[in-house]
């Protein structure tokens, strides 16, 4: 798609995703044991041979900055094909921080006046599907649309949380609803759009409006010029702690339709952590492994089922995981039962205790509407002593030592660091 350039949106706090966004950007949060979420949107850019793309990042740049580096594992590095990245232009007189979708754009109106070709697709960086936008672009061209949008149903229950579309039989946008509590279309917008250079400039110069889904995708819709393209595959925005756990459990079930290496998906081997130089996956003794996405350098000598590694776990005998997400290099400990847990990077785990384990009927108390599953969540690099109990729908922050847990931690509860 040669000439088409991309504008990927990855600056989002993603405050849904709790502790797993403390210290990283939402794109930049680890997924499917060897990925990072933004690697579907940068990988779809590569498979669909885009050659100019503009990365606007703001919240805790630096892990994502370091994944992407050049562009060269997504094949976007050379004398033809680019990665640009974009912080937000703070401590600059008349700038801020990105206020919207389209204000970030705008802050960066320059990259898409520069572009070479006819159309600018807007992307987000925190959607995990598969799609090649040149039939989305061939779509825009032949309805002589000045934008078109990405749509799919999603249940009807979930509409308020997204901009859905009324559309007529030439699938042009009729009507628009932005987040509406009682929307009268399913059909929803999955952040992906296509406009015509030229158009896009003139919307964003003439207005100061913030949001594409609140403010300018209305102003298009009054010229009659938006259109709806269709998408039937998978897709999930896993901005939340549950889409997020729902996205990777959907990996181990082969009629979920998502399968990241049959898709083409690239990430950046090389970045710290990763699959780059680690050896074979290690299962000894008693190990037992079922229905498990297992990643290079792992080393299992317990039972982990239903459950995805990333790469340099460590699950020592005796010790079971269940239908947990265990990030790098974590260690968990000798007769150590784990189940529906979302575990963070470096985090290690004393022997005979137990996580995920009680009433999953308590929500947590701080944060009712992230945790209300059962799911509980530790963050990166604490350790966790011997002999304690952490029950269901648990918080457990960041850098925490032994010394900052009580024998017991309810469900509903949250152990967080001392205020200083």
């Amino acid at each position: 798609m040669k000439g088409t350039a991309a504008i990927l949106l990855a600056g989002g706090v993603g405050s849904r995703l709790n502790i797993l966004v403390r210290h990283r950007a939402k794109p930049a949060v680890p997924f499917g044991g060897i990925y990072r979420i933004i690697d579907f949107t940068l990988s779809n850019i590569g498979n669909s041979s885009m050659t100019s793309v503009a990365v606007l990042t703001q919240y805790k740049p630096l892990s994502l900055m370091d994944h992407i580096g050049d562009g060269a594992s997504w094949d976007m590095s050379g004398r033809s094909r680019s990665v640009k990245i974009f912080p937000p232009k703070t401590g600059e007189e008349d700038w801020d921080w990105y206020r919207g979708t389209a204000d970030a754009v705008r802050q960066n109106i320059s990259f898409v006046e520069s572009a070479k070709g006819n159309e600018i697709m807007i992307l987000s960086g925190d959607h995990v599907y598969r799609m090649d936008y040149r039939d989305m672009v061939a779509f825009h061209r032949e309805k002589g649309a000045r934008v078109t949008i990405a749509t799919l149903p999603v249940p009807w229950e979930d509409t308020h949380q997204f901009g859905t579309a009324i559309i007529d039989n030439d699938s042009r946008i009729v009507e628009w609803e932005e987040k509406s509590p009682r929307a009268k279309s399913n059909l929803a917008s999955m952040g992906i759009y296509v406009f015509d250079r030229q158009y896009l400039i003139s919307l964003l110069t003439e207005s100061k409006e913030d949001d594409f889904g609140h403010h300018i995708i209305p102003q298009a819709l009054q010229e009659k010029v938006v259109y709806a393209y269709a998408f039937d595959g998978y897709w999930r925005d896993v901005g939340t702690v549950q889409a997020y756990w729902d996205a990777n459990m959907d990996l181990l079930d082969p009629a979920s339709g998502i399968d990241p290496e049959m898709w083409g998906t690239m990430t950046n081997i090389n970045a710290g952590g990763s699959i780059c130089d680690r050896p074979p996956v290690s299962a000894a003794g008693r190990a037992r492994i079922k229905r498990s996405l297992i990643s290079p350098g792992c080393t299992i000598e317990g039972r982990v089922e239903n459950s995805v590694l990333s790469p340099g776990v460590v699950v020592k005998k005796g010790a079971s995981v269940r239908n947990s997400i265990i990030m790098h290099d974590c260690i968990i400990g000798e007769a150590v039962e784990i189940e529906r847990a979302i575990i963070d990077k470096e985090v290690s785990i004393g022997r005979d205790t137990a996580v995920g384990i009680g009433d999953a009927g308590i929500a947590n108390r701080e944060h009712p509407k992230h945790l209300y599953s059962g799911l509980t969540v530790i963050g990166k690099r604490t350790v966790i002593p011997d002999r304690i109990s952490i029950g269901t729908n648990c918080i457990i922050d960041p850098m925490l030592d032994e010394s900052a847990f009580p024998k017991e931690v309810k469900s509903g509860s949250s152990v967080t660091r001392p205020k200083p």
